[in-house]
């Protein structure tokens, strides 16, 4: 029989530094916003590495991406607006690539206090 190690559940998991933890969190925030996809993706690896970067990176994508899709469905005057919601889902993944928690213009403070299932 193979020499089991005595902590067999936690041979898999294993311990992170500071800075590979901001690396991840960092990676978890910039992959929510590159569509709903990502936002998934990035929400099933959260699972394992939380963190407030990442929560808030996902709470502020998560509402440009429902905003663009509600406003998506408004002729002309909602497909304008969406070029607000472009600019600021660039600003968005901007601040998760440098690792800010910077509340995008407008609905960044919405998209905090609704979205709060995401901790």
């Amino acid at each position: 029989m193979p020499n089991i190690p005595r902590d067999y559940d936690n041979v898999f998991e294993k311990k992170m530094s500071l800075a590979e933890r901001y690396k991840m969190a960092t990676l978890v925030a910039v992959i929510s916003y590159f569509t709903l996809i990502g936002w998934v993706v990035a929400m099933v690896i959260y699972d394992k590495h939380q963190s407030s970067l990442a929560s808030f990176h996902l709470r502020q994508s998560l509402g440009l991406i429902i905003t663009g899709a509600i406003l998506s469905l408004i002729p002309l005057v909602g497909w304008i607006l969406n070029i607000g919601v472009l600019f600021a889902w660039a600003t968005g993944l901007y601040c998760a690539i440098k690792g800010y928690e910077y509340k995008v213009p407008l609905l960044g403070d919405f998209y905090q206090q609704h979205l709060d299932f995401i901790k």
